[in-house]
């Protein structure tokens, strides 16, 4: 059979973009060593951002988005992969302008495929996605800039987000203290069952912009946001503490001083999940099949490729909490 179901995301006559689900053929999809029927993938905030026609993202549309792949090899013109192995595939350009995983089939570099870690299944390893392992980068990054968990408190931001939600999991798992930011005060409940124990209202964390230098409260930060916030997380880091920045849904730009890197010697952590050497995003999933792995069955939503436009139109209002999985069939 070379039919098979994607969703694309397609410009409309009036300039509207829209998420239809279509039949294509898999002569149609790219050159790539590896064909992958996709049992799989997720919805990150990247996704929906390409699914509504971000040209920042996508440059040419009709397209299929999802940044985020697993699956089984179908077909391989390598050695290193066979036909049957299980892969899951994660960044790089799927999703962005090659054909995404929002499909039954891709086909892709067999430089940007990894085997399935014994210790995780392909549908735990999408649970996680893009967005986990983004958070399990954030974390080791500051226990690499020396965090630990009798440190003090761990703040995160966008904390209902994916990465937010798993890096929650993840921290409170090793031992750490959380403190959760959210705009979602209804929220609250949801953040604490991951395991923060303390809420923090973005409000609370917009106080203060105009200062320099605000009083020291973390020991560490994962920021999901940007902007406005994450110079008052670094503003309010404690004496040499870090925060790793990973995300942009509150903006791009980044105002403020030098005071807090001379004056407290904090750190800003930049955290890049897609064009990671394949070695070391390798080494990550090991990490989160092994020592590092967690529950997140309490974060997941699944959905079919059916009712993805409605989910992609959640995250783009905002409303979206923790993990969509879409289940490819």
């Amino acid at each position: 059979m070379n039919k098979f179901s994607a969703l694309q995301a397609r410009e409309s006559a009036s300039g509207e973009f829209e998420q239809v689900i279509v039949q294509r053929d898999i002569d149609e999809l790219p050159a790539g060593e590896l064909l992958i029927r996709v049992k799989y993938s997720s919805l990150n905030y990247k996704d929906a951002l390409s699914a509504s026609g971000n040209r920042g993202v996508t440059k040419r549309f009709p397209h299929t988005p999802g940044i985020d792949a697993a699956g089984v090899v179908e077909a391989s013109s390598v050695a290193e992969f066979s036909a049957g192995d299980e892969v899951i595939v994660t960044g790089y350009d799927l999703g962005m302008n090659t054909s995404g995983g929002f499909a039954q089939y891709i086909r892709i570099p067999a430089s940007w495929a990894l085997k399935r870690p014994q210790g995780l299944s392909l549908r735990e390893a999408m649970v996680l996605g893009t967005a986990g392992l983004t958070a399990a980068l954030c974390v080791d990054k500051l226990e690499q800039a020396g965090l630990a968990p009798d440190a003090g408190t761990v703040l995160v931001t966008g904390a209902t987000g994916g990465v937010g939600s798993v890096a929650i999991t993840l921290l409170t798992t090793l031992g750490y203290r959380v403190a959760a930011s959210t705009g979602k005060a209804e929220q609250a409940d949801y953040l604490k069952a991951l395991g923060a124990q303390q809420i923090v209202l973005r409000s609370e964390l917009l106080e203060g912009t105009d200062k320099p230098m605000l009083k020291e409260q973390w020991a560490g930060a994962v920021d999901c946001v940007g902007g406005d916030i994450l110079f008052n997380v670094v503003k309010s880091l404690r004496y040499g503490a870090s925060v790793a920045c990973c995300g942009l849904t509150a903006g791009v730009d980044l105002k403020g001083s030098v005071l807090p890197f001379i004056l407290r010697g904090v750190n800003l952590l930049g955290v890049d999940s897609v064009e990671l050497p394949l070695v070391v995003k390798a080494s990550m999933w090991d990490r989160l099949s092994l020592q590092w792995k967690v529950n997140l069955d309490t974060l997941v939503s699944e959905v079919t490729l059916d009712q993805l436009p409605a989910a992609i139109a959640q995250v783009l209002a905002g409303k979206q909490v923790g993990r969509v999985l879409v289940n490819l069939g």
